[in-house]
């Protein structure tokens, strides 16, 4: 048997291995990243997570092989996903903590002519040691120079890059003139798969608080569109019964209906007074009773001198 077959048989027996162990599944982009930085992810994530790279094609069959032969269909949500430079890293840990680590663990790099910008680029302002021969260079990129001290200088910051802008040949040389890597290579954590369903990474982002306040906004939003169909529903049953109560004491108060509580509001309505002179003395209880508990004030004559003064 080849070296090659022994390999690809080996990356087979391990990729099936990882998803019988490991639950979950971050899907990350590995552009740009080198072997090295690779390693130091590896090392990082020891214990918690294992990484694994391979050929998408043989990824895809693998997977394909799995959800047809073995019938684990909820593994096809996972195939689309194998596009690009990408990679899985398998863990049982909790998401955040793993992705967080992945994400802290870049190094910077210089800006590469043909590629998109990461993060907005600036030049700071101030002197840049170079010779006022490459003023015009400057210019070009209409960057606001002066000359001080037989050296060019920078008059105030400039926006050279934005985000998600393509990078060019003038903007690498510029960079590489002021010594500039403008921007951090590493892991990107693109998706997330857990228990045959992908979502996408920025939902570990989310708190508690987050999810919950999604959650009764859609609660909400469900209540509002069954009230206005006058469809009975979970969320808007607790308003229906509240709406009809309403009507019923409405109806109650302008009749000879009664009940417990119609009757306590039409008491109320036939003798109002009453009801203002009983609850007159609780109001003025309470200011009275916060004036009782306050500490009296000591006079200074009677706290200076043993009770008198410097005009007795």
């Amino acid at each position: 048997m080849s070296d090659r077959r022994v390999r690809k048989e080996k990356f087979v027996a391990k990729l099936k291995e990882c998803i019988a162990e490991y639950k979950n599944v971050l899907i990350v982009g590995v552009d740009n990243v080198g072997s090295n930085q690779m390693q130091k992810v590896r090392v990082a994530l020891r214990g918690k997570a294992v990484v694994v790279m391979g050929k998408n094609t043989l990824i895809r069959k693998i997977l394909r092989d799995m959800v047809e032969g073995e019938k684990q269909t909820k593994l096809e949500a996972l195939i689309p996903m194998v596009v690009g430079n990408m990679g899985f890293v398998f863990t049982n840990a909790p998401l955040p903590e793993v992705r967080k680590i992945i994400l802290t663990s870049k190094v910077p790099a210089a800006a590469k002519s043909g590629t998109f910008a990461q993060a907005d680029v600036y030049l700071p302002p101030g002197p840049t040691g170079l010779d006022p021969g490459q003023t015009n260079f400057f210019q070009a990129l209409n960057v606001a120079t002066k000359i001080v001290k037989g050296a060019i200088e920078i008059v105030s910051e400039v926006h050279l890059i934005k985000k998600g802008e393509k990078v060019t040949l003038s903007h690498v040389a510029m960079l590489q003139k002021m010594n500039i890597r403008p921007f951090f290579y590493g892991f990107t954590v693109n998706n997330v798969y857990e228990d045959g369903s992908v979502y996408s990474a920025d939902i570990l982002d989310m708190s508690q608080d987050d999810l919950l306040g999604k959650f009764f906004s859609g609660v909400r939003s469900l209540a509002s569109v069954a009230l206005a169909i006058s469809f009975p529903t979970a969320a808007s049953v607790s308003h229906s019964i509240n709406y009809a109560y309403k009507q019923i004491l409405a109806v109650a108060l302008q009749t000879d209906i009664s009940f417990a509580e119609a009757d306590k509001f039409k008491e109320y309505l036939k003798n109002p007074g009453a009801h203002a002179a009983a609850a007159a003395p609780a109001a003025s209880a309470a200011p009275a009773a916060a004036a009782k508990a306050a500490p009296k004030k000591k006079t200074t004559s009677e706290d200076d001198g043993g009770g008198f003064s410097l005009f007795d």
